[in-house]
């Protein structure tokens, strides 16, 4: 919906103009509804625009009208202007939430209950909504320029806002307590593996590891638990693809941030109001091999797209990398095991586990500890089969009482980084240096 129609839509509703009702209102709320219904005189039959221009114009004449007002201020109406824009024309009374740079997650729970995530913690704010109707319109705000929908018949959406921020929506009937609304940010400048050194998530051996075993086209899933950090830590690894190569990104709502220049960034539509036109992860996943990639690499594996992506790394597209659910390195096998079942075909266990073990090459685990803080909390190898078993050795390790450490194991893929040029120290697997 334009901004034309939302406001006049929020200025249509009754018999009585919104001047006629103000005496009924709170102050803000009306001098809101002066604001948008002389906007929406200003821009009817205008074009909106996606610039910064149009955007400050708008500003301006919120400003203006607000001027025109007795009795305020220079810097109440400065004040007034701001909510007033966000309201109209931003994310409303989150826009300042969005604006913090300390935020990380926003998430709302009904209109008197938003929390935040800053530095790892949940905390709950003073930002309210006047009532549910403000947050579905909000969601719709949101949601309608990229295509979505959601209402009674389709209540659950993924989007994204222009800043790349993931936006997940939920309404009733399926929420209880009233809309839902849970966007997670990312920072303006993407996170670097030095970044991470710098934070504690990992040491510069295992950096160094990770960088080898990119260059090298080693296959890598990143897992972890919710929040821990898995797009994060792609994005980083992401950054060590050479810039000679073709990267095709798949996604359910795109959030990777790839410096490269050659990327197609491929992402899934949901079914229309007839039920069809969806087009799912594992439809992309097959069209991509038609791509010629040099590299795929999928925001999150959750179903049957785990045999496409299987086959895939089993069939010359090395260095691919994704992301999956799970509690331990371990559980990932299991998790692509059940997700490969869930393609449809009665397949042999041992055969899933003879493609997971030909196929994954390193499995990079992630977990968010209890102060909030992220770490790698392994590094290990796929080996192989032995029997019906898929070999797994850890090379590095963290434990909250030791900290970081290798496991002094050395990994079986060092001569097949040799041959991308990628050589590394012995003592990185010995502890020199850690």
């Amino acid at each position: 919906m334009s901004l034309y129609k939302r406001l006049r839509t929020g200025t249509e509703s009754g018999d009585s103009t919104p001047v006629e009702r103000s005496a009924e209102l709170s102050r803000g709320e009306r001098l809101r509804q002066i604001v948008q219904s002389r906007l929406a005189a200003d821009l009817e039959g205008r074009e909106q625009s996606q610039d910064a221009v149009w955007y400050q114009e708008v500003r301006a004449r919120i400003s203006e009208i607000l001027r025109e007002e007795e009795g305020l201020g220079p810097l109440e109406r400065e004040t007034l202007t701001e909510e007033l824009y966000a309201q109209i024309v931003g994310l409303g009374p989150l826009q300042p939430l969005l604006e913090d740079p300390t935020v990380s997650e926003i998430m709302v729970n009904g209109a008197n209950q938003v929390y935040v995530e800053r530095r790892g913690k949940l905390l709950r704010t003073q930002t309210r909504f006047r009532d549910d109707r403000e947050i579905l319109e909000l969601i719709e705000r949101i949601v309608a320029p990229l295509g979505r929908r959601i209402d009674e018949a389709s209540p659950m959406v993924d989007a994204r806002l222009k800043d790349g921020s993931r936006v997940n929506a939920i309404i009733p009937p399926l929420a209880l307590r009233g809309p839902t609304l849970t966007i997670r940010r990312f920072p303006e400048r993407p996170l670097t593996i030095d970044d991470l050194e710098r934070n504690g998530s990992l040491t510069p051996q295992m950096a160094e590891l990770l960088q080898a075993a990119v260059r090298g086209r080693l296959n890598i899933v990143v897992s972890g638990g919710t929040a821990s950090g898995k797009t994060t830590l792609l994005n980083c690894l992401s950054a060590f693809i050479p810039t000679d190569e073709r990267i095709v990104t798949i996604e359910d709502a795109a959030e990777l941030r790839l410096q490269q220049d050659h990327v197609v960034s491929l992402e899934t539509r949901p079914p229309n109001l007839e039920g069809r036109g969806e087009v799912t992860i594992r439809q992309l996943v097959r069209n991509a091999l038609r791509m010629r990639p040099d590299r795929i690499v999928v925001g999150e594996v959750r179903a049957g797209e785990a045999l496409d992506m299987l086959q895939a790394m089993n069939t010359g597209h090395d260095g691919s990398l994704t992301t999956v659910h799970a509690n331990t390195p371990r559980d990932v096998l299991s998790r692509i095991e059940t997700m490969v079942l869930m393609a449809g075909f009665e397949l042999p266990v041992r055969a899933i586990r003879e493609q997971v073990a030909s196929a994954l090459d390193l499995v990079v685990h992630q977990q968010r500890m209890r102060d909030g803080s992220r770490r790698i909390t392994h590094i290990t190898e796929v080996q192989g089969m032995e029997g019906d078993v898929i070999l797994l050795q850890d090379i590095f390790l963290y434990r909250p009482d030791e900290g970081f450490r290798p496991t002094g194991l050395r990994p079986r893929f060092l001569d097949r980084l040799a041959m991308y040029g990628q050589t590394l120290d012995s003592k990185i697997f010995s502890g020199g240096g850690i």
